[in-house]
């Protein structure tokens, strides 16, 4: 089965010591594809560097929430800027969105949540979006600019009627590791009734770690675990699941 992380921070210096091991291990797991996306410009230039390097690495271009001290409001206007000087070209305008549990003053994520979607439908490319504890904030924004190429609601948790919403924008719902813990109700009752065809797997590595696997880095690897996961909330087989979902990542990229 071929598999598409489409969220994983593979750049992150838990991976470095070792890097082609560890891509060995994810392709050793069935993924032949996966997104990096940027957390700011601190990393920009090392995505685009592994994207270059490896065919199974893309990359998404943008300022993650948490890190906007890092990443000025006119560094993200000149998104479409860098996007032209790159050689190996990002495929999608991310990690963005809007978090409600860090400190990071919510009218300037707001701003810069609006500047990433101005990017994308200026580049005719999909959004890889984050959201935590601010649902309805970002689909206001949403209505009022859509992303017109399409994206993807990473990590999701919620309810299905909150799924469904994003689904009406346009958006994947990022399926992770949350739906690996029976306790995680709401979650998974939201993604056992979601049509497969709104649906995209992710690990968020090495963060969000997966049910029997805390207090370890999470990693690409165990992206099949998700999958065996969601094959047995929605009663579906795994193969039937995994082409479905490699055909809903490939056209949105």
């Amino acid at each position: 089965m071929a598999l598409f992380d489409s969220h994983c921070h593979f750049d992150f210096d838990v991976f470095a010591g070792d890097f082609d091991a560890h891509l060995t291990q994810a392709r050793q797991a069935g993924v032949k594809r996966m997104l990096i996306p940027a957390i700011g410009k601190s990393n920009w230039s090392r995505l685009e560097s592994l994207s270059r390097r490896y065919n199974e690495i893309d990359w998404a271009l943008g300022c993650h929430p948490y890190f906007l001290s890092e990443c000025s409001i006119e560094q993200v206007d000149h998104i479409v800027t860098h996007f032209h000087t790159t050689h190996t070209k990002p495929i999608a305008i991310g990690e963005c969105g809007l978090d409600k549990m860090v400190e990071v003053d919510f009218a300037l994520q707001r701003q810069v949540l609006q500047s990433h979607l101005t990017a994308a439908n200026e580049l005719q490319l999909p959004v890889v979006l984050h959201s935590r504890k601010a649902h309805n904030d970002l689909l206001h924004i949403l209505k009022q600019q859509p992303a017109q190429f399409g994206g993807i609601l990473h990590g999701f948790s919620g309810s299905f009627q909150q799924a469904m919403q994003f689904v009406e924008k346009g958006l994947l719902i990022g399926v992770g590791g949350i739906i690996t813990y029976p306790r995680a109700n709401k979650t998974r009752n939201a993604i056992s009734e979601l049509p497969l065809e709104c649906i995209a797997l992710e690990t968020d590595a090495p963060d969000m770690p997966i049910n029997h696997f805390q207090g370890q880095p999470n990693h690409p690897k165990r992206l099949p675990v998700i999958l065996s996961t969601l094959s047995e909330l929605k009663q579906i087989e795994k193969q039937t699941i995994a082409q479905k979902i490699w055909q809903n990542t490939t056209s949105l990229f």
